[in-house]
């Protein structure tokens, strides 16, 4: 693709990543037939090639956007599943990232958006101030039934953004673990390594059995666990939304780095694949920033998929015919597009004795990303109910999944319960029974 931008646009490091990622785009037009918003709305401004596009004169005019570019760059669901299609290698997630940031700086929205990206920009990281919203939610949650939005597919309203938000509030929560605190999880038996856990923080609201199930997972299998002190959102949610997400980087860094310098640490280990996107990308995040960008690069290094390290470090013998079915794989976009991580949980959950069935369409996005469902509501309602219709044609007992938002969004569509791979894993090899599981054989 040419370009057109000046010499001094291109001295903004920013813009000449930007500029690089433009002229690797061949317009080949194979992005469109694994794009969900393309699908969805057969509008070639809402494919990849023709944000790029978009984004293209955005940058290149130096102007505020026009409100029909930050229409199509916010209907993209950032599911990279165009970067696993692309033969010429862009590098969508760095070029739409960019353009996010661009519009947050240069577009005006109107008031009641900025007030409710600003809202979820403060509150979704902070798991103490996310807890009290949802608590809060679960009182206004009984009167969802008088909100009734008029909006069509793509263009959703404030009333249908905060209808979505409140009806994504779970009935109950559960209490928060003491295992999110900062500590040291001994290794059982010979230590193999030793590990960092991303604890994170919406995760350890909405499902602190999670975390839970990683640490039995690993020590069980010879890893020693550090829970460090300062660690917690990873930024992903500020950072989809245009938001400065640096702050939260810093903070991870600044608890792991000192650990990887002194030889302590072999990896870090995340089981929210949403995270472990972003922060294997902290080292193109922070590359211009001299205090921090050889740490962000060795931390970036250092990071594993939960199912990535169990896949290293080899799954023990398991407990067989835990459950009389076949198990649903969801693989999360983040990390079969995002990570490229594909193989290891389905292998994993095979090993440990569960017949694994695959969804059709797998590469298509279930609608969570992040905060789209509230964002988009009805393009993340469509994409939900096509993916539970997917999953629901084969079968399953239930469905596994390696993102919180995915487990939250699936199940809200369908009565299969839904589970995280690692909580499988740690009950085929001597953990608990997960509880959403119930009563299941």
């Amino acid at each position: 693709m040419q370009t057109q931008f000046t010499p001094e646009q291109l001295r903004d490091p920013h813009m000449a990543s930007s500029e690089g990622i433009l002229r690797n785009c061949v317009h080949c037009g194979f992005c469109t037939a694994t794009c969900p918003t393309y699908v969805l709305l057969g509008d070639e401004n809402d494919s990849p090639r023709g944000r790029i596009y978009l984004i293209k004169d955005m940058l290149e005019s130096g102007k505020p956007p026009s409100a029909e570019t930050v229409q199509h760059v916010d209907r993209c669901l950032s599911c990279l599943s165009c970067m696993t299609t692309c033969p010429s290698g862009v590098n969508y997630m760095h070029l739409v990232d960019h353009a996010r940031v661009y519009i947050e700086r240069h577009y005006s929205r109107p008031w009641p958006d900025r007030l409710l990206r600003r809202v979820l920009g403060l509150v979704l990281p902070k798991p103490a101030v996310f807890r009290l919203a949802l608590l809060g939610a679960r009182l206004v949650k009984p009167f969802l039934g008088l909100m009734k939005p008029a909006t069509s597919l793509g263009h959703p309203t404030l009333l249908s953004r905060v209808k979505a938000m409140l009806s994504l509030a779970p009935a109950s929560l559960p209490a928060a673990s003491p295992t999110d605190q900062p500590q040291v999880f001994l290794a059982e038996g010979v230590r193999r390594a030793r590990v960092a856990l991303m604890v994170g923080c919406a995760q350890k609201v909405l499902a602190p059995a999670i975390n839970e199930s990683t640490i039995r997972l690993l020590t069980r299998h010879g890893c020693e666990v550090v829970v460090a002190p300062g660690s917690g959102c990873c930024g992903a949610l500020t950072h989809h939304l245009g938001q400065d997400s640096h702050g939260y980087a810093q903070a991870n860094i600044d608890a792991w780095a000192p650990m990887i310098e002194r030889g302590e640490l072999d990896a870090i280990v995340i089981n929210a694949s949403g995270c472990g996107t972003t922060v294997k990308d902290y080292g193109f995040m922070l590359r211009d920033d001299a205090a921090y960008a050889a740490k962000a690069a060795a931390v970036s290094a250092r990071t594993r998929d939960i199912a990535e390290l169990m896949g290293e470090l080899g799954l023990m013998p398991a407990k067989p015919g835990l459950l009389a079915g076949p198990i649903a794989y969801h693989s999360a976009c983040s990390l079969q597009h995002g990570q490229q991580v594909r193989t290891q949980p389905k292998a994993l959950l095979e090993a440990a004795g569960f017949q694994v069935a695959d969804i059709p369409d797998g590469h298509l996005c279930c609608g969570s990303a992040g905060t789209y469902n509230i964002m988009q509501p009805e393009m993340a309602t469509a994409l939900r109910d096509l993916k539970v219709r997917n999953i629901e044609r084969i079968q399953p007992v239930a469905v596994a999944a390696g993102n919180i938002g995915c487990l939250t969004q699936i199940g809200n569509g369908t009565a299969l319960p839904v589970v995280h791979t690692v909580e499988l894993l740690d009950w085929a090899t001597g953990g608990p029974k997960p509880e959403v599981l119930g009563k299941l054989h």
